[in-house]
């Protein structure tokens, strides 16, 4: 059967408009979803909006838009949203109503770099109904498109997030009691045991803890027992699919953990978050998508480093670096090491943290590759 240009797949050879395609820019809100319609350049958006996550009626106003700029039924829709709180469910619902949609990387749109710029929805959506036709005519850099997980994928996810959010709302919780304590004078070296010593506890002058202070603090740790809990249980479970389960992404982990140096946490959020699901061509994209690339700023005469660029997956370039240091305590005698040594190990504390980074770069390169091909990094160690 003939492909016409309604049906031909979107090619990167593309460069052309064509006239059976319909735009379509989401400028999506907790109450309400504006959309904006229309066929090409020069042509005046159709703008509706539409109750938030109402699919029938975003299905009628896609059919009213193509009777409205006469196209076929069957015309292509192209359609792009900003990545966000919606999340990809989003997408899948509209990949099954044959709708090809792009999420956007937010911080990829260009603005305008004056003092004050104007900012509305209705200016956001027509601001991706263009950028969306620069891309469809072949315009690949205009933005960055995510790449959309699968439901399973998105949902390996979950658990070291939920672990990392429970950890964090504990810190927060202690950091509290501590800070109560010290407005009366009080510091404990750890709060091991401290619901049962609350009553205990005495102000600066030898007093006991006004009484309502006293209840506070044993409601707050009771908060920070139940994270404690929780955070056991989490860790349980993750040991139980690391020993039971046995599809490719926990091998993975299986195979990191082989690494002297690499424990669990960095060895799961690794992989299920970063290489489990993420085909990537070359090293740049890797150091790209963690963030961990630098930013030089030319212009004519001044050239400077801004620093890494920190766009990128926020888990994963926080793990990198602690992981980083990790392998030189653990893997001394790796090339990774060594080279680390003699380029920043005799420089000052400032030199040596600029050289973790680049070091945690490579490091996250070498493991890449190492999932992939299975050659061990150079020199490095294997656990026992």
């Amino acid at each position: 059967m003939q492909q016409t240009a309604a049906t031909r797949p979107l090619d990167a050879g593309d460069v052309t408009v064509p006239a059976s395609r319909l735009y379509l820019a989401f400028e999506l809100g907790n109450t309400e979803w504006r959309l904006g319609f229309t066929t090409g350049f020069g042509q005046q958006p159709r703008e509706r909006v539409v109750a938030a996550r109402d699919l029938k009626s975003l299905k009628a106003e896609i059919t009213a838009a193509r009777k409205r700029f006469q196209l076929p039924e069957d015309a292509r829709v192209l359609s792009c949203y900003e990545a966000g709180r919606d999340g990809f469910w989003l997408h899948r619902a509209l990949a099954l109503q044959g709708v090809e949609n792009l999420v956007v990387d937010s911080a990829s749109i260009e603005v305008n770099r004056r003092a004050r710029r104007a900012k509305s929805d209705r200016l956001d959506a027509r601001k991706l109904l263009t950028m969306l036709m620069r891309y469809g005519s072949g315009e690949r850099r205009v933005w960055s498109v995510l790449h959309v997980p699968t439901v399973e994928e998105e949902d390996r996810r979950q658990l070291h997030r939920e672990l990392i959010t429970a950890r964090r709302d504990r810190a927060r919780v202690t950091n509290r009691i501590k800070g109560l304590l010290a407005a009366q004078g009080e510091s404990l070296e750890t709060l091991r045991d401290f619901g049962a010593c609350i009553s205990s506890i005495e102000t600066w002058d030898g007093k006991p803890l006004p009484a309502v202070l006293q209840v506070r603090l044993v409601h707050e740790w009771e908060k920070a027992e139940l994270f404690t809990e929780q955070i056991r249980v989490l860790m349980a479970a993750r040991r139980d699919i690391l020993r039971t389960a046995e599809d490719e992404s926990v091998a993975q982990v299986r195979r990191l953990l082989a690494l002297r140096g690499i424990g669990p946490e960095s060895a799961w959020l690794y992989v299920m978050e970063f290489f489990s699901w993420r085909k990537f061509r070359n090293r740049r994209e890797v150091g790209s998508l963690a963030g961990l690339t630098p930013t030089p700023y030319q212009s004519g005469a001044l050239h400077h480093e801004q620093g890494i660029a920190k766009a990128g997956n926020r888990y994963i370039r926080w793990m990198a670096i602690e992981i980083a240091w990790a392998w030189l305590r653990f893997q001394p005698d790796s090339a990774l090491s060594r080279w680390y040594s003699v380029r920043f190990g005799h420089g000052s504390s400032r030199v040596r943290r600029i050289g973790i980074v680049a070091l945690a770069r490579k490091l996250l390169i070498a493991l890449w590759r190492y999932l992939e091909t299975g050659i061990v990094p150079e020199g490095a160690v294997l656990k026992a």
